[in-house]
């Protein structure tokens, strides 16, 4: 009989066990061999998908398990309606080296997003990475938190001194810069990749031939009508379509428009 698979916990206690003890250093910065390192992210990369964090999606990349692609949608605050892509970088000792870098594909107008290196500063939600006690599902929820909520202590730890600025002193001027990335980014996102690699996260405009079939797959719902396929109770909400109203976030369901008696809302479906 094979042994059960041990939960993501267990898993990242052994692969901090597994420490090449021959270049292993007093400073704690220990030396893992490849094999060891890819199980550890591997174990990172379930703990992520078990967190099912809404309106994130991040892989690691093909050719480097050192480097994980991402993209960030914003849908409250001062930059609500932003689609950001960005990329993770590790250290070489993950986890037990310095916080992991986290690079933006383009400018971001953001008091901690440096105007030269579109790197988004981490270090005031992670002063040190703690191997066990730090993870990468964490540090997306940080990222994702930094553009919801802007918490600007000290102006002197800002990486765009500019936008600190005009966050503490001109709102207006600050929501209106925000607004202007928000609005660069939507094209952004269609740029030719900036990457070769299988994993790399690419985006396209509608194209009808392509699209069309899988758009009105989804439209279609799942079998049967009222229930799910397997009948369990609940599932008779599946088939129903979520619609948005054009250039707006807020999302109505065919069932919330039943509700109020909506026939035409004048809404495009979003499913």
């Amino acid at each position: 009989m094979l042994p059960t698979v041990p939960d993501m916990d267990t898993q990242l206690a052994l692969s901090a066990k597994m420490i090449d003890k021959r270049t292993s250093t007093p400073k704690g910065s220990h030396g893992y061999s490849s094999y060891y390192l890819e199980y550890a992210l591997m174990a990172e990369f379930q703990l992520l998908q078990q967190q099912r964090l809404p309106g994130i999606y991040c892989l690691p990349s093909y050719s480097s398990p050192l480097t994980w692609w991402a993209v960030l949608f914003i849908r409250q605050g001062p930059y609500r309606g932003a689609v950001f892509r960005f990329r993770i970088l590790l250290p070489e000792n993950y986890p037990d080296g310095d916080v992991p870098q986290v690079e933006f594909e383009g400018p971001v107008f953001h008091p901690f997003v440096d105007i030269e290196t579109n790197q988004l500063n981490v270090k005031q939600g992670f002063k040190k990475w703690k191997r066990n006690v730090n993870h990468l599902w964490q540090l997306l929820l940080y990222i994702r938190r930094s553009f919801y909520k802007v918490e600007l202590p000290n102006i002197e730890l800002a990486s765009n001194k500019e936008a600190a600025r005009l966050w503490q002193e001109d709102r207006p001027a600050f929501q209106l810069e925000a607004e202007k990335c928000v609005k660069d980014w939507e094209t952004r996102i269609f740029n030719a990749a900036t990457s070769d690699d299988p994993h790399y996260i690419r985006f396209s405009q509608f194209e009808e031939t392509l699209h069309e079939p899988a758009l009105t797959q989804l439209k279609s719902g799942g079998e049967g009508e009222g229930v799910g396929a397997g009948g369990r109770e609940g599932d008779h909400h599946r088939g129903r379509k979520s619609f948005m109203k054009p250039g707006s976030m807020e999302i109505f369901s065919d069932m919330m428009r039943e509700v109020a008696g909506i026939e035409n809302p004048g809404f495009q479906s979003n499913e």
